[in-house]
């Protein structure tokens, strides 16, 4: 009767970039190593959150099937050492065993299939071994390498655990939910309870609703304070790997930072302050000028409706805009004229000159390029070059 394999790998949290290549790695080579072993999974599906990728197949047979080989041996009448040879081979005890076709005598060799639950486990350790990190590690729980050490594995096949070799790393039934929500042992008996329990202990598991959760949550919060939410797919996806159970909070800004210029900051310093540094999302007022409030997403739940959280992330916005002012202002105090002549001191290439030099160069090709291509916008002596 087909089975069901549940694979769950708890780790320290992996990085976000990562996460998606991974279960995707992960599931298609479970996928390719259950078909080759003759046990296809009938449906397989990969789940990943910064602390787990986890693999579900189902329809996998209890056993494998029995297999026959055939072998051509030497010819009928052949020496005695050379037959002897073919039955070692083969793995047959006597010249009896071998069924004569003509000239030659063939060896028939029937292979039972193993159970499902004996084969896994090498299985399931060759595929880990082959999940390609972009950077791995050792830790000594452990001779495998992996992205972060592993804390656990739960690996069960129809409800029955598989034993894997890791070294110290235990293997069974158990896991453990949300870092800080619910970081006790949960014991699981199959991936229903498994989905279930992790439910409960605060883990969206699906990639895919956490972040419709966040997408959601961002558009509603800026739509009920009267601004919008500037789109960007990037951040959205980055922060989707951040968090288990995503909390989308608002914070504000210093309405100093956002005055209009030349007294604030601009608006790409902003947005890059906050989206490189912090992973908060930008709010906009309706005529489309940065608003003093931002977005971020929390991986937590308080008492006082993130408040506390909210606070500890404004503080930490105003040292880094404060950062960005002093360096916005440090800057506008040279104009871009004037750092021209600090390019002649620079060196592009030992043949080539220095950046001056390689910036002229490229003024004369794309007057070239622009007279040739599109003269009714520019012409070399438009734009002051000789030739």
């Amino acid at each position: 009767m087909p089975g069901e394999l549940l694979l769950e790998l708890l780790t320290e949290e992996i990085p976000a970039r990562m996460q998606r290549r991974a279960i995707e790695d992960l599931t298609s080579l479970i996928r390719d190593k259950l078909k080759a072993a003759d046990i296809p999974a009938a449906s397989l599906e990969g789940h990943v959150t910064p602390r787990r990728l986890v693999v579900i197949a189902d329809g996998i047979p209890a056993r494998q099937p029995d297999r026959s080989e055939e072998r051509r041996g030497p010819r009928v009448g052949a020496p005695e050492a050379a037959i002897a040879g073919f039955l070692r081979s083969a793995g047959l005890k006597s010249p009896d065993e071998l069924e004569v076709r003509g000239e030659f005598q063939f060896a028939v060799i029937k292979r039972p299939g193993r159970a499902t639950q004996d084969v896994l486990p090498e299985l399931i350790l060759a595929a880990m071994t082959a999940l390609p990190w972009p950077k791995s590690m050792r830790y000594p729980a452990s001779g495998l390498r992996w992205v972060r050490p592993l804390n656990s594995v739960i690996c069960l096949y129809e409800g029955d655990i598989v034993p894997l070799l890791l070294g110290a790393v235990p293997v069974g039934r158990v896991t453990r939910g949300h870092r800080f929500l619910a970081p006790g042992e949960i014991m699981v008996e199959d991936a229903a309870d498994y989905r279930a329990k992790l439910a409960r202990a605060h883990v969206v598991l699906d990639r895919a609703e956490r972040r419709v959760t966040i997408d959601e949550e961002l558009t509603a919060l800026a739509r009920a304070a009267g601004l919008t939410v500037k789109a960007d797919e990037g951040l959205l996806e980055e922060v989707t790997g951040l968090v288990e159970y995503p909390v989308v909070l608002m914070g504000s800004i210093d309405a100093d930072f956002v005055r209009p210029l030349p007294h604030g900051l601009p608006p790409e310093v902003l947005a890059t302050a906050m989206r490189t540094h912090q992973k908060y999302f930008t709010c906009l007022n309706p005529d489309g000028t940065p608003a003093p409030r931002f977005l971020f997403v929390a991986n937590n739940v308080t008492p006082d409706g993130g408040k506390t959280i909210a606070a500890g992330n404004e503080r930490v916005l105003r040292a880094r805009l404060s950062d960005a002012r002093f360096f916005w202002d440090q800057d506008r105090k040279i104009r871009l004229e004037d750092r021209v002549e600090a390019l002649k001191q620079r060196v592009y290439h030992e043949k080539l000159g220095s950046v001056y030099d390689k910036v002229e160069r490229m003024k004369k090709i794309a007057a070239f390029l622009a007279d040739q291509l599109a003269p009714q916008f520019v012409t070399p002596a438009q734009a002051g070059v000789q030739f």
